[in-house]
């Protein structure tokens, strides 16, 4: 099981960022034997753009074959990519590592609707 998780730093021990299609980073998972096997983090590309920047987060993360996603909250273009690919959103916050360890236990809340507006994070959102 591979997993991405909306991060505001590199690593384990940063935070759940809010947003998804403009976090700074994706920290991906390998899950295995229900334990860590393995992490990296890669920068989300997507940050800067002024439109459309959940589309393609959505495809960044999407290349790297993930199962599911992490993050608090995620807009509805880049719900319907993850929707289309069968990769599951769940909700959570707090210490990533600590996040990844509920997700084990089967303590996340799946999202199956958007749970922000579209350019969240611009100052279209606001």
């Amino acid at each position: 099981m591979k997993i991405a998780i909306s991060s505001t730093e590199e690593g384990l021990e940063s935070q759940v960022n809010a947003r998804f299609g403009r976090c700074p980073y994706f920290v991906i998972v390998e899950i295995e034997d229900k334990k860590i096997k393995s992490e990296k983090t890669i920068k989300n590309t997507a940050t800067a753009q002024f439109g459309g920047a959940g589309i393609t987060a959505a495809q960044l993360i999407a290349n790297e074959k993930v199962n599911a996603i992490i993050t608090m909250n995620i807009g509805p273009r880049a719900l319907g990519v993850f929707q289309q690919l069968s990769i599951e959103i769940y909700q959570g916050s707090g210490k990533i590592k600590d996040v990844v360890q509920q997700f084990i236990d089967g303590k996340l809340k799946k999202i199956s609707a958007a749970t922000g507006p579209m350019f969240m994070g611009t100052d279209k959102g606001r």
